[in-house]
């Protein structure tokens, strides 16, 4: 059973870069075909897919957000990281890792706030 989970600050000053880990148990983030999401859910919004790393490290990002975005891995410590930079209050959410393989596999989220 894979099970993912965000560890981050829940609070970032504006303008400043949102950084936030997601560690994966129960599974390889180099098994291939696997593809490792960042998602967000705004208070009161729909959720939002903002990228994602490949099995092979290969990076996909949200047209709306890949100039501030960035994903990476460590596969050492098989966690893959997202950055969010130059954050707006507007980037306040809860902030999810994920998993497709056959079935759908959720980090519980983490609060970011965006807040002076």
């Amino acid at each position: 059973q894979v099970q993912l989970q965000e560890s981050g600050p829940g609070l970032v000053k504006p303008s400043q870069t949102l950084s936030l880990t997601c560690t994966v148990s129960g599974g390889s983030i180099t098994t291939n075909y696997y593809y490792w999401r960042w998602i967000r859910q705004p208070p009161g919004k729909g959720l939002e897919w903002m990228g994602a790393i490949a099995y092979s490290g290969s990076t996909y990002y949200s047209p709306s957000l890949k100039s501030r975005t960035s994903i990476s891995r460590d596969t050492s410590k098989n966690q893959f990281t997202l950055q969010l930079s130059s954050v707006t209050p507007e980037d306040t959410a809860v902030y999810y890792c994920k998993l497709y393989a056959g079935t759908d596999y959720w980090g519980k989220g983490t609060l970011v706030t965006v807040s002076s």
